[in-house]
């Protein structure tokens, strides 16, 4: 009778590879960050990886691979939460840089792009009023088409007005994205957005990496001015409560000599005036009762 022979599966080399390096990466980096990149085209990503190819290191992955290698790593914490979420077409960053840095970075490194049909649009899309530099032609059906009002002038089509096109959460067709292309209007912001982010044990979803920069400023602003006023009426110096606080301590300071007709170098006009003005204001009440002075 033959005895069964046990067989081991053999990976390609490309897998191993990848394999090998979802072992090693994790341990080197401080940041892994998940990007779902289904809507991401191939060349923001590229200019991304070269952009910052010295400070991140960017995988396209297959998420069985990782999964897999993300199984014998036991020594950090939360990897294998963030191994859940690998679902549909994902890249995996390996950074030194702060999760919250790093999706800020991605969001001032987005882009304008043309439109493709089906195309969800974010922001309202307007075709200008004006010279298109389009000869007239079948390209007429597709302005009509979009409900844009031209007329021609000087053998080149132009836009009577401004003319909204689609709206937030629209769905662009495959004709207006083709007249929009022909006016060079790229209406499709793209990027890539921090899904998950595995930093110091903690798992980070994409909602708690955003931060509104403006919002925060404002905040950092309305923080200091109100420190800065408890300071001042508490009368704690600080360096920065110190510029308010001298000229608020001079002003009762001369206040207060004032009110006790303390001569200074500061107070004597003023008190001189004010006792020259009781002093003739007592006359004119002295007068009017018939009272007269030498």
């Amino acid at each position: 009778m033959e005895s069964k022979k046990h067989t081991r599966t053999i990976y390609p080399k490309g897998k191993q590879e990848l394999h090998k390096q979802m072992l090693e990466l994790p341990k080197s980096y401080k940041v892994i960050a998940l990007s779902k990149i289904n809507k991401v085209r191939a060349t923001q990503l590229m200019m991304i990886r070269k952009k910052f190819h010295k400070d991140i290191i960017i995988k396209v992955i297959k998420n069985r691979v990782t999964q897999k290698a993300f199984e014998n790593i036991s020594d950090i914490e939360g990897i294998d939460k963030l191994s859940s979420q690998l679902e549909e077409q994902c890249a995996l960053m390996f950074t030194n840089i702060s999760p919250f840095k790093l999706n800020l970075i991605f969001d001032q490194n987005k882009v304008f792009l043309a439109a493709k049909g089906g195309d969800i649009t974010k922001t309202e899309i307007t075709i200008p009023s004006g010279d298109t530099g389009i000869t007239p032609g079948p390209v007429l059906s597709e302005f009509k088409e979009a409900n844009v009002p031209t007329k021609i002038d000087q053998g080149t089509i132009w836009v009577s007005k401004d003319t909204v096109v689609a709206k937030p959460g629209d769905a662009i067709s495959t004709k207006l994205a083709s007249l929009l292309s022909k006016l060079n209007i790229k209406p499709i912001e793209a990027g890539i957005v921090v899904n998950y982010a595995l930093a110091d044990n903690l798992v980070f979803a994409e909602n708690d990496l955003r931060i509104d920069l403006n919002e925060f400023r404002n905040e950092l602003n309305r923080s200091y001015n109100e420190s800065v006023s408890l300071a001042v009426e508490s009368s704690y110096f600080t360096k920065e409560s110190m510029e308010y606080l001298l000229p608020k301590a001079l002003g009762h300071a001369q206040s207060l000599a004032l009110e006790a007709n303390y001569l200074t170098k500061e107070t004597t006009g003023q008190i001189i005036s004010l006792s020259a003005m009781k002093a003739n204001n007592l006359a004119s009440m002295l007068k009017n009762k018939g009272y007269s002075y030498g």
